[in-house]
């Protein structure tokens, strides 16, 4: 293992040191910083400040030797911050992961990615559309980026495998920890169509409420823009908004979350969504609205909305009981 990709295993276990001081100490790396030789003073130095309490530099080179071995043992394979291959537009972000670790086939930087996220219990009318544009954007050759979340993330990875596509997916554990396990199908699938199953949370790291909320960060830094389907008021969906905005990526809603529901059930569902709107987020039909608004129309191959080969009731009510656990 050479000294780069060293360091980077190391930083990403070190306890005590926040996302943005990792990328500080990785930017450092060709002036002689290296995993093998770490230390506190190193650290301190780099950084220009001290800690109340150093951060426990050899517990973080065991853990890193740890998680190679077993990476290598379940054929997970690990992208540093340093490396060719770590994803463009998330090395732009201000907090990065030092590492990712990914089951998959990795998409061509060169082409955009959409993320495209809801919430987990959506209308039928929501449920459709993100299975249609997902498939959509499949269609005309684009990857679909999502959580493998219950709900909209499935619907939104069905519908890109289904016309084709890549997708990718961005979990809230580790690649070997699928979560929720109702999705462990979609999962093996996508990586079956040569998709990508991606975290920033070494082997073995079980799901825990507060990773979700951060692997958000993952999903908008990785696409070019993000599509919110319908969220409620309240959803992980608009944090990933939020830091998509934040960070000057394209936002969307779609025709279907910013829909006024005359179904008194369905009222806080999309509300989030029609805030979206109001605060002058773009509503969207389609895949072939982003491709256009890209300068991308030439790959549209089919209108998102269409009547023909439609996504049959049979066919949508059993995928729909299946996201939802019902």
């Amino acid at each position: 293992m050479d000294e780069p990709f060293f360091l980077c295993l190391v930083l990403s276990h070190l306890r005590g040191v926040n996302l943005k001081d990792r990328i500080t100490l990785l930017e450092t790396a060709g002036t002689g910083l290296t995993g093998s030789g770490l230390t506190v003073v190193d650290i301190q130095n780099r950084l220009g400040k001290l800690f109340k309490t150093a951060p426990d530099v050899d517990a973080a080179k065991k853990a890193a030797e740890k998680t190679a071995k077993i990476a290598e043992m379940k054929g997970i394979t690990m992208i540093p911050y340093l490396s060719s291959a770590y994803p463009p537009l998330l090395r732009e972000w201000y907090d990065a992961p030092a590492l990712l670790y990914a089951r998959g086939r990795l998409s061509d930087p060169e082409k955009p990615l959409v993320a495209m996220v809801g919430t987990r219990r959506p209308s039928g009318a929501a449920s459709d559309w993100a299975y249609r544009c997902g498939r959509d954007f499949g269609e005309c050759g684009f990857a679909v980026v999502s959580g493998l979340a219950l709900g909209i993330d499935a619907l939104c990875h069905r519908g890109n495998m289904d016309g084709g596509g890549r997708t990718i997916a961005v979990l809230g554990s580790a690649v070997d920890e699928l979560y929720p396990a109702s999705n462990r199908p979609v999962a093996r699938r996508i990586l079956d169509t040569g998709g990508l199953i991606v975290s920033e949370y070494p082997p073995g790291t079980r799901p825990a409420q507060w990773r979700f909320p951060e692997r958000n960060r993952i999903i908008a830094g990785l696409a070019r823009g993000c599509i919110i389907v319908e969220a409620p008021e309240k959803s992980g969906a608009l944090i990933t908004a939020r830091l998509a905005l934040e960070n000057s990526r394209d936002i969307w809603v779609s025709a279907a979350g910013a829909a006024i529901s005359e179904d008194p059930r369905r009222v806080k569902t999309g509300k989030g969504t029609r805030n979206l709107v109001e605060q002058g987020a773009k509503v969207i039909n389609g895949a072939s609205d982003v491709l256009e608004e890209w300068g991308l129309a030439a790959a549209v191959k089919t209108e998102t909305v269409r009547d023909d080969e439609p996504f049959s009731p049979v066919q949508f009510a059993r995928a729909l009981q299946t996201e939802l656990g019902l």
